[in-house]
């Protein structure tokens, strides 16, 4: 089995078909999206394809090692994570084939008006081993 991580995007990845910012959602909507997503991972859960699942707030904060003492904190100007990554699932499924299927079935999530809406999901398989250099 290949774990993959499905990463969802508050930007960064094509709009998606019903591409209305949450902010736009009524709170029986959002409450809808939530369920879907937790009724999916539920489901994958019955199957051990699930791994990890979180969303993610929008706040966040870059920190890089400076010297002893010294981590320098930014909030910008540059794109941040914060910006761009809303949460992601981690599944462990025996082929890409199956990765693939579920990515798709988890872009159906619905959202405004309680239709699907297609969003882009980057799916990424996990680096299983470090690449071996040979001379």
């Amino acid at each position: 089995m290949t774990k993959y991580l499905l990463l969802k995007h508050y930007r960064g990845a094509p709009a998606g078909v019903n591409d209305a910012p949450m902010e736009e959602w009524t709170p029986e909507e959002i409450t809808a999206h939530v369920a879907y997503m937790r009724d999916f991972a539920a489901r994958l859960e019955g199957t051990g394809e699930f791994v990890d699942g979180q969303a993610l707030a929008p706040e966040g904060t870059f920190v890089r090692y400076d010297g002893p003492g010294r981590p320098p904190v930014t909030d910008g100007p540059f794109a941040e994570t914060k910006d761009l990554i809303a949460g992601w699932m981690v599944i462990d499924v025996d082929t890409y084939d199956r990765a693939l299927e579920l990515a798709g079935e988890l872009s159906a999530a619905p959202g405004k008006d309680g239709l699907p809406i297609h969003e882009w999901l980057e799916l990424r398989p996990f680096l299983t081993e470090p690449p071996t250099v040979t001379e």
